[in-house]
């Protein structure tokens, strides 16, 4: 019994050396990122709907918090993801002790073993993001600027936020995309409730669809936005949502995941996230991973000819179809016990060396990663 229990204390001993080690940081880039700096996979291919089945790593979490550095001592979590010069690039949402939120940067040549910068790259520097922070970036790279969405907040009100930047390291903020907004969200009793100054969770089409780029928003209902030049977006009100929570593992909440990827037929696949009452079979408040295929041109939908002349749609604005099971639910004690238990909550999603690579957080404490094979 002594042998066992010296043994097992050996274990022990080697599993905290061993995630100390894992630990990987620098004070700069592994290349210095520019306007010209190549990015997406070299042997791309365009997945067909859906991408489908994806694995989750045995190594999982990839990323935890650093003790060694204070803006992320505590939590990291909800990486979005972006492929430059053969590396992929994450930009995490971290917390310190007193849940202060910035976001951080790191980067791999395989996809799982990550060396991060030892600087935030977005962090508060407004009065709409202090106390709360900066928090659940979602990129895009459109011209050679990266566009980052995230949501700034100040322990009173959580709002839709943009940054830009050509270097990965210098970012411009665009401000608040919509002062104002009254979303409306489920309450435990599926009550309809009106939350004012309320946006989050902006996934932007990457390329312009009929002279307009797109995004899909929100924490509840989806709202579809549009904007001539990424900067200046219009919404619809809350009432005339994208869509709606629906099945029973997202019949609480949706929320988009990372930016759309444009399929073979020139439709789009949104990953996104769904929260659950758990009255329908599922634990409760439990969040999982879905898909969903949109269209922002709406041409799916035919046109009715009426009475007066005029046509409508036949069909209102929203998805096409999304999948009826989730594609990733908790099951790792990292993804069921946490910060938040129960939550697995995917945004950052980049085709690598033959397979899809789908980052998640877990637990809102640390960082995890699923794959699927690319499509033949």
């Amino acid at each position: 019994m002594e042998l066992l229990n010296c043994v097992v204390a050996f274990c022990l001993c080697l599993s905290k050396l061993t995630s100390a080690q894992n630990i990987y940081s620098a004070d700069s880039l592994p290349f210095q990122i520019n306007s010209e700096t190549i990015d997406g996979d070299r042997n791309y291919t365009a997945p067909v709907f859906p991408i489908l089945p994806f694995d989750k790593y045995i190594g999982n979490p990839i990323l935890s918090p650093n003790p060694d550095n204070n803006w992320e001592s505590a939590f990291l979590y909800n990486p979005t993801a972006i492929v430059l010069n053969d590396t992929i690039f994450l930009l995490y949402r971290a917390q310190n002790a007193s849940k202060t939120s910035s976001i951080g940067l790191a980067w791999s040549t395989d996809g799982y073993n990550f060396t991060r910068l030892n600087q935030p790259i977005i962090y508060a520097t407004e009065d709409y993001e202090t106390i709360g922070g900066t928090e659940d970036p979602r990129i895009v790279r459109i011209n050679g600027t990266f566009h980052v969405t995230y949501t700034a907040y100040n322990n009173e009100s959580a709002q839709l936020c943009m940054a830009s930047s050509t270097d990965m390291l210098n970012w411009n903020k665009s401000g608040v995309l919509f002062p104002g907004w009254t979303d409306v969200a489920y309450s435990d009793i599926d009550i309809l409730m009106p939350r004012v100054n309320h946006s989050k969770s902006g996934a932007i089409v990457s390329e312009p669809v009929d002279g307009l780029y797109h995004m899909y928003f929100g924490d509840s209902f989806f709202y579809h936005a549009t904007s001539p030049d990424l900067r200046n977006w219009t919404a619809l009100p809350a009432e005339q949502y994208f869509a709606a929570p629906l099945i029973p593992w997202e019949n609480r909440l949706i929320e988009p995941g990372p930016a759309p990827i444009k399929t073979r037929d020139g439709r789009w696949i949104l990953i996104y996230n769904g929260m659950t009452t758990g009255r329908i079979g599922y634990p409760k408040d439990q969040y999982s991973v879905g898909q969903m295929l949109i269209d922002p041109s709406g041409s799916f939908r035919p046109n009715l000819t009426v009475s007066d002349g005029m046509y409508q749609p036949a069909l209102r604005d929203g998805p096409i179809a999304r999948i009826e099971n989730p594609l990733l639910v908790p099951e790792a004690s990292s993804e069921q016990e946490g910060q938040v238990d129960q939550v697995v909550f995917a945004e950052g999603l980049v085709q690598f060396k033959g397979k899809w690579f789908l980052y998640f957080g877990q637990a809102d404490s640390t960082l995890g990663v699923a794959t699927a094979n690319v499509q033949p």
